[in-house]
């Protein structure tokens, strides 16, 4: 009987050591899981799984949650050739054929109206300057597309242990 009673404690201690490397192992592969969080007054974020605030900066966001508040310009036109300038024309010089099929050249396209380009922020999307149409255009940021705020609900993928916010949670 003492041989049985070797043999199983060695093999109940190989088995609990062999449960210990599964469970070792199984940690190391789920380093990912996904939580809700709110963000709160002092942008601090807490999670379903993570009660304690972890402070703005301790935290990460993915890009598209630092485009800005709704209203802001996210981009702006540009002419080929003058970086930054916003500047584009939408008259053009072409070819064109009168009413006797003999070609000529002309304008074609509407001057922009006669608006002063718009402020930074914008107040409007385009403005105008200059007798060929030459204007740009503000492309602003949709509440859709806008940044983190307080009160908002989100989405956080846990790396290892760091909280990363993907994406803020709207209703259906």
């Amino acid at each position: 009987m003492p041989m049985d009673m070797d043999s199983s404690t060695g093999a109940n201690r190989l088995g609990q050591a062999i449960a210990k490397r599964i469970v070792k192992h199984m940690e190391g592969e789920s380093s990912l899981v996904l939580d809700f969080g709110e963000i709160k007054d002092d942008e601090s974020l807490v999670t379903n799984t993570f009660p304690i605030p972890i402070p703005k900066g301790d935290y990460h966001v993915l890009r598209q949650l630092t485009y800005g508040k709704t209203g802001d310009i996210l981009a702006k036109t540009q002419n080929i050739g003058k970086p930054g300038s916003g500047e584009h024309n939408h008259l053009k010089v072409a070819t064109l054929l009168d009413s006797r099929g003999m070609p000529c050249s002309g304008m074609v396209g509407t001057p922009a109206a006669g608006q002063p380009d718009p402020p930074d922020p914008p107040q409007s999307s385009a403005g105008s300057g200059g007798s060929e149409g030459a204007h740009q255009h503000h492309v602003l940021v949709p509440e859709k597309m806008r940044s983190l705020k307080p009160g908002d609900r989100v989405l956080v993928a846990w790396v290892q242990n760091e909280a990363v916010v993907v994406d803020i949670i709207v209703s259906s």
